[in-house]
This record gives structure tokens, C-alpha cells and sequence, in this order.
């Protein structure tokens, strides 16, 4: 009797902590301009201006991960592809406040920002992940398998997804 009560406890827990964490997450609240494909539900942050650097900062601040964000800076540096694995086109954006991030822009899965320069503005649509530099915006890209948001980076008026 008392090893049921505990399994029916378990379960009671497991199903309000799932519950709990599925109506926390959060969708962009605008999707109609962004570039989609199909997705799952992940830690989303939109605020109504693409200038998401205060989103970025108080998660660098909060050492917060895995955050959907969209935003804008200026290119503070580029960086040599990194060719290991997955293919990346790497570059430092420099967002207001002068926080700067590394984008980690996958070229396997979508063009590369051909002649992408110092002082060049850049929009971004991606996932954050916290590092003790700054942090990094990756996904920046479709998901052919769709089980992600879509991410994309703007640079000069075309859209690379």
C-alpha cells in the first residue's frame, strides 16, 4: 500500500512538472514576418523592436542558455570559418551596449554572408547560448527536419536561412 501511494506520488509530480514546464515556454509573438518552417517550443524572448541586446545582456548577466532571440549589431571582427564538423561561418557582432556576441552561422544547412566586413549591420533570429565571453547566437538557420525554430541572419537586405 505504502509503495503505491509513493508511485502515485511520483506520478502526480512528474505530470505537474511537465504541465508546468509546457505552459512556461514560450513561441515568438510575431511570426508572421519571420522566415518559418515547423518547430518545437523552446525558452523564446521577443521584445517589439529587432534590438533584443537587453534580452541578451540580462541573460549573459543570469548565465541563461538556450533563449530564442532576435536582435541586431554592428560586425566587430570576422573570424576564419570554422571547418570541423558541421561548417561555420563565425563573426563577432557588436549589439548596443557594447556587449558583443559570436554568431555561429551554419554553412552547411544555409548560405554564407558572402563579403561580410567590419562595421557591416547584421539582423539575427537565433538561439543564445551563455559563455564567460559573451555568448553565442547559433541556429541561425532552417531545420530541414523541422523539429526547430527556424533561425536566420540579415545582412544588406537578403535573408540567409
Amino acid at each position: 500500500m505504502i509503495g503505491m501511494k509513493k508511485n502515485w506520488i511520483v506520478i502526480v509530480s512528474l505530470a505537474v512538472a511537465v504541465s508546468a514546464y509546457l505552459y512556461w515556454q514560450k513561441t515568438p509573438k510575431d511570426t508572421a514576418s519571420l522566415p518559418q518552417g515547423g518547430y518545437t517550443q523552446q525558452n523564446t524572448v521577443e521584445g517589439n523592436s529587432v534590438d533584443g541586446s537587453d534580452i541578451i545582456q540580462k541573460a549573459f548577466r543570469n548565465q541563461q542558455s538556450g533563449i530564442q532571440v532576435r536582435g541586431e549589431g554592428t560586425v566587430a571582427k570576422t573570424l576564419p570559418d570554422d571547418n570541423k564538423g558541421s561548417r561555420h561561418q563565425r563573426f563577432i557582432l557588436k549589439l548596443t551596449g557594447n556587449h558583443t556576441v559570436l554568431v555561429a552561422h551554419n554553412i552547411d544547412l544555409a548560405p554564407k554572408i558572402k563579403g561580410l566586413k567590419k562595421g557591416d549591420k547584421v539582423e539575427f533570429y537565433g538561439v543564445y547560448e551563455w559563455s564567460d565571453k559573451g555568448g553565442v547566437i547559433h541556429w541561425t538557420h532552417h531545420d530541414p527536419q523541422g523539429r526547430h525554430i527556424g533561425g536566420w541572419l540579415k545582412h544588406q537586405g537578403q535573408i540567409f536561412e
